[in-house]
């Protein structure tokens, strides 16, 4: 039985408890049911279990807690604010407000202590099983016989919303796989969801599923500190290659009797009773009121911690003084620091008048001598190494035998995927990618919009790109794909022409540390584009775009295209007159766009109006290249089943079908 000081912990509950009701009733928005149910068991994490230093809030070898039911967020705000973290009362006051750094759901980068982005249901935990593979793969990369400097746990609060989602399925089966026993999940069973209670839509046994997952399982009371206390250190100190699921029962809303224990708990409804609550609770008049007791109970606390950081430090400090590479190695990866775009171009073989390949292929070639270079690069693929082509040769693949193995086999989850490659990210220190086929990204896409939000610098090869995917027929070839991704903030999403091409979209995947990015590669072959010098091809593809071909002469027409249409554009220029014809390559909208306007001006001179743009997909995001006097070509209907250069024809994806529409215009 581990010692506790259970009188300040449960006095410490009820002052979190305090200031969820305050801050929720303050904003008149916000859920109170996790916040008052689980507040004992944030008592016990935040003031006795969880290793952190809220003066370093970024310290590598921290416990990473995971707020996975993200709408309970004043949860996390509360026990931040009491424990010391750069979230003071003033804060929690503005709950829910503008511009304040506690907002509706967690959001990673925001508020220190939140280590991920959290609200969607099921993709915190999923996350976390992320953070658990990076937390593994630090210590088989940075320990020693003689110094341990990883060690840390994930720990991740759970509700029902987040077991139902299918995405935590996914996850928690791969997390067992793998033998994460760094995975500690709290999982919050008070059998309530938004619209009634929790048996309305459930009836299998969680327990029981996690347990044929191959998780240790075990059961307590949420409100009794002890015995939570127990189960924690327990699963802490169990490191039998198994993740560990505590569940605890809990009653949502505890401490409003009117709505506790019921599916009104769930959001703000309790707000109109919390007067005579706070006074059945202990509290004083007012509102947000934090005694001196517990602010001393946590200084203390926060003593304690600061002690074992300061062990750490020490511990850390000798092995950098043995380790000079590895310690190098580790610190440009916190401070994200890579090699140069020049050196990571360098590293890569010009092709060389290559016979025509895919742009997988290519991708294949480049992630070698890349992975090389970067020896935290890790890749994965959603059970398609073989046609992906993301596999990194001789650095071993990561399993529970193998924690040094540098290739994820994630097997048929690709949400799944999504969320832990997120993961890695959130950690910090390995540069994580997936691998899928471009029309199964829609699994993933929640994963990718939030490491956008998030500002995660992870990647992922999306092959098979569009209806050149040929005989899989309709199901398999993306139409309004390429549109979609590109309509997301802060995604770079880039398609490149040749093997060149792609070796500056890959270079540009890792030079971006402020966001994802899709590199978006073709099945079929396409030819090698030397006509345009190497260095234009890959430093265009690194600016967004360029132009591929430039006119001898007075300008007057702009074909615009990426990846395999771009041969088309250039075929078409041939026919209509290389004098009066620039051909621009734009494999990515956002680099693009972000470049200055003299440059953009430059590729895209504004008093030419007369615009053809050609892409094997929908039309609807190039027309903002093209404007009111311009024309599309493209598919704005589903594919066919066939040999895809006939389907491409069938559909008019043809440099005649350029020329016509440049003629008609």
């Amino acid at each position: 039985m581990v010692a506790l000081d259970i009188a300040n912990l449960k006095h410490a509950a009820t002052i979190s408890r305090g200031l969820a009701m305050d801050a929720v009733a303050a904003c008149k928005s916000g859920h109170l049911g996790l916040p008052l149910g689980c507040a004992d068991v944030g008592a016990a994490l935040y003031g006795s279990l969880l290793k952190y230093n809220p003066d370093d809030a970024q310290w590598i070898n921290r416990d990473r807690f995971v707020l996975s039911a993200g709408h309970g967020s004043m949860f996390l705000y509360s026990w931040l604010h009491l424990s010391g973290y750069k979230v003071t009362l003033d804060d929690v006051k503005s709950f829910r407000k503008l511009h304040s750094i506690t907002p509706g759901h967690p959001e990673f980068g925001e508020t220190e202590g939140v280590e991920a982005t959290t609200g969607p249901l099921g993709t915190g935990i999923s996350s976390a099983v992320g953070i658990a593979v990076a937390g593994k793969m630090s210590e088989a990369k940075f320990n020693t016989p003689k110094h341990t400097i990883f060690d840390s746990k994930v720990v991740v609060l759970a509700g029902d919303g987040c077991m139902q989602e299918g995405v935590s399925h996914e996850a928690c089966s791969f997390a067992a796989h793998e033998g994460l026993d760094n995975l500690i999940v709290i999982y919050d069973a008070n059998e309530v969801t938004l619209d009634a209670m929790a048996s309305k839509t459930q009836s299998e046994n969680t327990g029981k599923r996690f347990e044929a997952y191959g998780w240790d399982v075990v059961t307590v009371n949420g409100h009794d500190i002890q015995a939570f206390a127990d189960a924690y250190t327990a699963a802490h100190s169990n490191q039998n290659s198994r993740p560990k699921l505590i569940i605890i029962k809990t009653v949502i809303g505890f401490g409003i009797s009117e709505v506790q224990g019921t599916n009104k708990a769930h959001g703000e409804a309790g707000v109109k009773f919390i007067t005579e609550s706070r006074k059945a609770l202990g509290l004083p008049e007012g509102s947000f009121y934090v005694s001196d007791q517990v602010k001393e109970f946590f200084a203390q606390r926060k003593a304690s911690l600061i002690k074992a950081y300061n062990e750490w430090t020490h511990t850390f400090a000798a092995w950098k003084a043995e380790n000079r590479e590895l310690a190098t190695l580790l610190d440009d990866a916190v401070n994200k620091r890579y090699p140069s775009t020049e050196k990571l171009l360098a590293a890569i073989p010009v092709f060389s008048d290559a016979p025509s390949i895919a742009t997988r292929k290519a991708g294949e070639i480049i992630l070698q001598p890349l992975a090389s270079t970067l020896p935290l690069l890790v890749s994965g693929s959603a059970d398609l190494h073989g046609s992906t082509l993301n596999y990194i040769k001789g650095v071993g693949d990561f399993s529970k035998t193998n924690r040094s193995g540098r290739n994820l086999y994630f097997g048929i989850r690709e949400f799944g995927m999504g969320c832990i490659v997120n993961g890695i990210g959130y950690h910090g220190i390995f540069r994580a990618s997936g691998a899928t086929f471009f029309t199964f990204s829609d699994f993933l896409r929640p994963a990718f919009r939030l490491a956008a939000l998030a500002k995660l610098p992870i990647f992922h090869i999306f092959t098979h790109d569009s209806i050149g995917v040929g005989e899989d027929g309709p199901t398999h070839q993306p139409i309004e794909t390429l549109s979609a991704v590109r309509a997301v903030p802060n995604l770079d999403v880039i398609r490149p022409a040749d093997p060149e091409e792609t070796a500056g979209a890959f270079v540009a995947a890792i030079e971006n540390v402020t966001g994802p990015t899709l590199l978006v590669l073709s099945r079929q072959n396409l030819p090698y584009l030397s006509q345009i010098p190497v260095e234009e091809r890959r430093n265009g593809a690194l600016r967004g775009g360029y132009v591929a071909l430039r006119e001898t002469g007075e300008l007057r027409t702009i074909l615009i295209s990426c990846g395999s249409e771009l041969q088309h554009a250039i075929a078409a220029a041939g026919v209509l007159g290389t004098e009066t014809t620039r051909v621009v390559s734009l494999p990515s909208f956002k680099r693009f766009d972000s470049q200055p306007k003299e440059y953009r001006d430059s590729v895209l001179a504004p008093n030419v109006r007369k615009r053809v743009a050609i892409e094997a997909g929908a039309t609807q995001s190039w027309y903002k290249y093209v404007g009111l006097d311009g024309h599309v070509i493209g598919i704005d209907r589903f594919g066919l089943s066939g040999p895809g250069n006939l389907v491409m024809k069938e559909l008019g994806i043809t440099a005649d079908a350029v020329v016509e529409a440049a003629r008609a215009l």
